[in-house]
């Protein structure tokens, strides 16, 4: 099946507000370290993968001028 062109409707987060799983427009729920290897493989729409301050990878929302659509917006599950 071809996953390409995902997008994430709703993100789950732990005690201290982190997302650790992103829920897909097909239903699918993937872990954050997953996610980051499904955007890097252009199978997720809308996020890009970027090295923090802290020298780890991150996932972020493309900027597009819009914050109702940015990961931290996103209705929770």
């Amino acid at each position: 099946m071809d996953q390409t062109n995902e997008e994430v409707v709703a993100v789950r987060k732990n005690g201290d507000g982190d997302i650790v799983e992103l829920q897909l427009t097909s239903g699918r729920v993937v872990d954050y370290k997953t996610a980051q290897t499904m955007v890097k493989n252009n199978e997720i729409a809308g996020l890009n993968v970027f090295k923090g301050r802290d020298h780890e990878e991150h996932l972020r929302s493309n900027a597009d001028g819009r914050k109702d659509n940015n990961l931290d917006n996103l209705p929770t599950f």
